[in-house]
């Protein structure tokens, strides 16, 4: 992942030589795009470019306000439902996946449908249906009414049983307490979900993980470098918007792990300058649906005060590609597009 910083910085403290009074800014790696955001974006701009406007959109294609915005300026139209559709339009499914019956909807309605799922969603789905066909309660640790709550209760209804947070375990009732496997929403706080998991397993011992982690490798990396900026941080300044759950999770994050205070802003302009008084340390990071040219804008907005020091905190590498979806990379190459494939992965280029 490329980390992009002001002009006359690096992946290294720059030593303070503008910043007589100690101002500087811990800026996390990775941030913003993960590969399941950066497919559904691109899924959007390729589909554009290639049927003309407009394009439909069920939900925001991600949780971010931006990129929402930019889209639509474009030509795609976001819809709420399926139904909003007109008849044998072209739609595309968001990145947080859709219940079995959004596509029966779709079908009924004779769309065009691409899924812009994002494949750690889909793997979800997958383990869902795997569950609920040998007969277990499946306990789904997750947010009610996120729309990939939605989509994966929508596999399973019968066998899910939705477990909002550690204090909602104590209610939870099941068939068969030997028959009981727990799944989660991929954005979720790591730390939450595990004593989520703990206090099921108080109350259900025999209670079975999944196959492997639900919550996404992007989630927890960006968690993993908020928590270690945070003992060190006076401010933390999140970039993301208040519908993204991941967004939201880094700045609980940062205040859990240390961090005096936090803040969730879609723009720079947002940011108070109150918020800076008495500040020497600004740690900034960006939920995964974020361009990185929102991060560059706080970056100029905090260094116009002053902070101008700026240091890298690298948790991770991240390299994982995802393919385009089967539908949009079959037409891209009907129409002899050479790039049909893997979409890129940066920092996010929507601007």
């Amino acid at each position: 992942m490329t980390s992009v910083l002001p002009t006359g910085t690096d992946d290294a403290a720059t030593g303070g030589s503008d910043a007589s009074d100690g101002k500087r800014v811990l800026l996390a790696a990775p941030r913003g795009y993960c590969a399941g955001v950066d497919r559904a974006v691109v899924t959007v701009e390729k589909a554009l470019d290639l049927y003309g406007p407009p394009v439909y959109v069920r939900k925001q294609i991600v949780h971010n306000k931006h990129v929402v915005t930019t889209l639509e300026k474009r030509g795609a139209i976001f819809v709420d439902e399926t139904e909003q559709v007109p008849e044998g339009a072209t739609v595309i499914f968001s990145a947080h996946g859709v219940a079995p019956v959004v596509h029966d909807e779709a079908k009924a309605l004779s769309l065009k449908t691409i899924d812009a799922t994002c494949p750690l969603v889909t793997k979800v789905h997958r383990e869902a249906r795997r569950f609920a066909g040998d007969d277990f309660d499946i306990l789904l640790i997750g947010h009610d009414g996120h729309e990939e709550v939605i989509g994966t209760a929508g596999e399973a209804p019968e066998n899910i049983v939705l477990v909002e947070s550690p204090d909602h375990v104590d209610t939870i009732e099941v068939r068969d307490p030997d028959r009981v496997v727990w799944l989660s929403q991929t954005t979720l706080s790591v730390d939450e979900t595990m004593e989520t998991v703990r206090r099921l397993r108080e109350r259900f011992p025999k209670l079975q993980d999944p196959p492997s982690d639900d919550i996404c490798y992007a989630t927890q990396n960006r968690q993993l470098a908020v928590k270690q900026m945070a003992p060190d941080t006076d401010l933390m300044i999140v970039v993301g918007s208040r519908n993204s759950s991941n967004s939201v999770r880094l700045v609980e994050v940062a205040l859990e792990h240390g961090a005096r205070d936090g803040h969730l802003v879609d723009y720079a302009d947002e940011i108070d300058e109150s918020w800076l008084d008495g500040v020497t340390t600004v740690g900034v990071t960006s939920g995964a649906s974020v361009p990185e040219v929102l991060v560059r804008d706080v970056l100029d907005f905090l260094a116009q005060r002053g902070y101008t020091d700026v240091a890298s905190v690298t948790a991770a590498e991240e390299s994982l590609l995802f393919a385009l979806p089967t539908e949009l990379r079959r037409d891209l190459k009907a129409r002899g597009s050479d790039d049909s494939g893997q979409v890129r992965h940066d920092a996010g280029s929507l601007h």
